[in-house]
C-alpha cells in the first residue's frame, strides 16, 4: 500500500492547523523574550511611514523591514502620562480618569496590573531603564520591576532625583537658552524653573548624552541577557523638548534647505470652540517661535532629536542581533504620541489631529509576522498588552480594553472593524478609523475628516447632512463613559 498519498494529506492537514492557530516563534519550545523600545513626542516623521522628505531614520526602518509596521497607528492619549500609563495598563484615560501629567497613576489606582508587572509575576526577568513611565520623580512603580536603569538626563538633574526632591524642569546648560530667546527664562519663575522651550545642538558624543548612557546600560544587558526569559524596556526621551542633541545630528538637516511641513493658514475657521482651544493650548510658544523667525532652526532641531533617537535604536537592535536570543526576542518600537510643528497654528501635542495622534508602530516577533509586513488597519498602543500576552503564551490579562494585534501580524489584510480611540481630557474623544476621523469633544462640538480625499484634516465635515449616518456609526464606538478626573495627592 503507497501510504505517500496519505502522509501527504496529513501533512497539509498540520500545516493548515499550524496557519489556524497563528504561527509561533522560532524557537516555540522556549518562552520568548521582549524588547520594548519607546520614544517620546516622535509623531510620524520616519522613513518607513514617509512622514518628512528629509528624515533620515534608517534603523527605524530597518526595524520596519524586519517585522510588522502599522502605518495607521494611535495612542490611547496625546499626553505623556496618560498615554503610557494606558499603554502600560491596558486601560483607557476616560476608565481610569489619568487625563494630565499630574497624576501619580499608581497612587490613586490601587494594585492595578501592568505589563511589567504581569510579565514579572509570570517567571519573567523584568529590566527597565530611561522614560517608560513619567519621567517626574514617583511615576514609575518600582516594584513592578526586578531592574532598573534610571535616566541620566541631558542636563541632569539626578542628584535631586536620589534625595527625593520633587523636581519639575532640568537644570539648564551653560548659555541657556541654546535658541537664544532671552524670553524663554521668562515663562515661569523663577528662571532655573523655565520650561523646556529650548534647542540647540551639543558637543557631546552619542553615549555621553543622557538617552546615550541609558542605551548603553540596555545593550551590556542584552550583551549578558539572563537565563530566564526576560522584558526590557528602553524608554528614550528624545525627540522630547529641549531639543539637544549632538551636533551631527543638527548637521545633517541644514536650515537653508529644511523641507516645511504644510500648513493651511485657515485651517482653525471650521473648527468648534473646543478645538479651536485645544489648538490655542501653549500659544505662547507658537507665536514666539513665528515672531523670532527661528521656525527653520526648530523644524532643524526636532528632525536632528528623531535621527539621534532612531541611532539608539540601531545600537539596540546591533546588540540584539549580536546576542544568543536574537531569533527568540520580540522587538516593539512605538512613540507615545505625536508631535504638531505649526499644523493647525499649534507646537506641542495635547490634540486630538493625526498630527497628536498618529505614530511609528513596529512589532517584530521572527517566525510569526513576515519581513516588510504593512497593515493599514487602525489600531492603538491600547493593544499592546495583550498582544504581548498572546505572543508570549501567557494568559491575556482580565479587563484590558485593547484587542490583541495576532490576527494581523498573521494578516495584515484580516478584517478588523474597531477604530483607534484618541481621549485629551473627560469627554473629549476622537476616533479614527481605515477611513475617517471623528472628534466630538465634552460639549458636543464634532469634527469629521476623510481621510481618502483630506490626509491634512483641513476640511471639517461634521456638519454635511450626508454624513450623518456615517458620523452617527463612528460615534457610536465612543467610549460610554467617562471617569472623573483623579485628582493629585498632596506630598
Amino acid at each position: 500500500m503507497n501510504c505517500a498519498p496519505t502522509f501527504l494529506l496529513l501533512s497539509l492537514a498540520m500545516a493548515n492547523l499550524i496557519i489556524a492557530m497563528g504561527t509561533t516563534l522560532l524557537h516555540a519550545d522556549e518562552a520568548p523574550n521582549v524588547l520594548l523600545i519607546l520614544v517620546d513626542d516622535m509623531n510620524d516623521w520616519v522613513g518607513c511611514l514617509k512622514g518628512h522628505p528629509d528624515v533620515e531614520t534608517p534603523n527605524i526602518d530597518r526595524l520596519a523591514d524586519r517585522g510588522t509596521l502599522f502605518t495607521n497607528a494611535h495612542v490611547a492619549a496625546p499626553v505623556c502620562n496618560p498615554s503610557r500609563v494606558a499603554t502600560m495598563t491596558g486601560l483607557r484615560p476616560s476608565t481610569t480618569g489619568v487625563y494630565d501629567n499630574s497624576i501619580i497613576w499608581h497612587q490613586n489606582l490601587g494594585d492595578i496590573e501592568t505589563i511589567p508587572r504581569y510579565f514579572k509575576t509570570h517567571g519573567y526577568m523584568v529590566a527597565g531603564g530611561g522614560k517608560v513611565y513619567h519621567h517626574m520623580p514617583g511615576f514609575n512603580r518600582r516594584s513592578d520591576w526586578h531592574e532598573y536603569f534610571d535616566q541620566v538626563f541631558d542636563c541632569p538633574y539626578q542628584d535631586q532625583l536620589a534625595r527625593g526632591v520633587d523636581v519639575t524642569n532640568f537644570q539648564w546648560p551653560i548659555g541657556f537658552p541654546l535658541n537664544d530667546l532671552p524670553a524663554v527664562k521668562s515663562f515661569s519663575k523663577p528662571p532655573q524653573n523655565a520650561r523646556e522651550f529650548d534647542w540647540g545642538p551639543m558637543d557631546k558624543t552619542d553615549l555621553e548624552m543622557g538617552d546615550g548612557r541609558m542605551v548603553h546600560w540596555a545593550v551590556e544587558f542584552l550583551r549578558k541577557p539572563p537565563k530566564e526569559p526576560f522584558l526590557l524596556a528602553a524608554g528614550i526621551y528624545h525627540p522630547h523638548l529641549p531639543f539637544y542633541s549632538p551636533r551631527d545630528y543638527f548637521d545633517r538637516y541644514p536650515t537653508q534647505t529644511i523641507t516645511k511641513p504644510p500648513i493651511k493658514a485657515d485651517d482653525l475657521d471650521d473648527l468648534p470652540p473646543a478645538g479651536r482651544a485645544m489648538a490655542e493650548q501653549r500659544r505662547g510658544d507658537y507665536q514666539l517661535l513665528m515672531q523670532s523667525g527661528k521656525y527653520e532652526q526648530f523644524l532643524q532641531a526636532y528632525l536632528a532629536g528623531i535621527s539621534y533617537a532612531d541611532a539608539l535604536v540601531g545600537r539596540l537592535l546591533d546588540a540584539l542581533d549580536a546576542s544568543p536570543v536574537a531569533e527568540n526576542t520580540v522587538v516593539v518600537f512605538w512613540s507615545d504620541h505625536g508631535w504638531h510643528l505649526g499644523e493647525k497654528q499649534h507646537l506641542h501635542k495635547f490634540t486630538l489631529w493625526e498630527r497628536s495622534t498618529h505614530i511609528p508602530f513596529i512589532i517584530w516577533a521572527p517566525g510569526v509576522s513576515q519581513a516588510t509586513q504593512r497593515c493599514e488597519r487602525s489600531v492603538g498602543t491600547i493593544d499592546l498588552f495583550p498582544t504581548l500576552c498572546e505572543l508570549c503564551n501567557l494568559p491575556v490579562a482580565q479587563g484590558l480594553e485593547g484587542l490583541s494585534l495576532l490576527p494581523l501580524l498573521n494578516d495584515p489584510k484580516e478584517a478588523w472593524e474597531r477604530g483607534a480611540i484618541t481621549t485629551h481630557g473627560q469627554g473629549n474623544h476622537s476616533l479614527r478609523t481605515d477611513r475617517w476621523r471623528y472628534i466630538r469633544y465634552a460639549d458636543g462640538g464634532e469634527e469629521l475628516y476623510d481621510h481618502s480625499v483630506d490626509p491634512h484634516e483641513w476640511n471639517n465635515l461634521a456638519d454635511n447632512p450626508l454624513l450623518k449616518d456615517i458620523k452617527a456609526g463612528l460615534a457610536a464606538q465612543l467610549p460610554k463613559s467617562d471617569a472623573a478626573p483623579l485628582k493629585r495627592r498632596p506630598n
